[in-house]
């Protein structure tokens, strides 16, 4: 295990421990990015957490070291089942450049977050969806209704996320 992954260990599963002092030290270090990627999919579930909360963390500042990611970051998404891991790769995958085919897969791994058991899973790929839709017109139509129906079906979370996307995505778009 990689010194950097090891300030991601140790503690519970609640906590995101030295979590903010290996994103600011892979912002002064970019190198070291694929280091806290790989603990994505290691064995100690509160590493894979803390990784993810530090990856999705460094790549708000700086999404393209998430670009030679894409591949593992889907597969790896579509994969687990851990919500904590689900939730952060919902905010990231919409970072990233994808191929008409891939966004397709990505659109797939977040609906099917939409049935996840917790709430902060479902209402971070509400807002994934909304990404996407912004910025595919086909994608749009289809997502619309559906952010409108869970808007006001969900949780609170959901509702309040909802109607912020649903005001935004129907905003009138300044002609190109």
């Amino acid at each position: 295990m990689h010194s950097i992954l090891k300030k991601l260990s140790g503690g519970g599963r609640r906590s995101i421990g030295r979590s903010n002092e290996v994103v600011a030290e892979v912002l002064t270090r970019p190198a070291l990015f694929r280091h806290v990627f790989e603990g994505l999919a290691g064995d100690d579930p509160v590493v894979r957490i803390r990784a993810a909360d530090a990856v999705e963390k460094i790549t708000a500042r700086r999404p393209e070291l998430l670009h030679p990611y894409k591949n593992k970051l889907l597969d790896l998404a579509g994969g687990t089942s851990e919500a904590e891991v689900r939730w952060h790769a919902a905010q990231m995958i919409p970072r990233l450049k994808l191929t008409p085919r891939e966004r397709a897969v990505a659109v797939d791994i977040v609906f099917d977050y939409l049935r996840d058991r917790s709430s902060i899973v479902r209402t971070l790929a509400m807002q994934a969806l909304a990404d996407f839709a912004s910025q595919d017109a086909s994608l749009r139509a289809q997502i619309l209704p559906l952010l409108e129906e869970l808007t006001a079906i969900g949780t609170p979370a959901m509702r309040a996320r909802g109607r912020k996307l649903l005001q935004h995505l129907n905003r009138p778009r300044a002609k190109a």
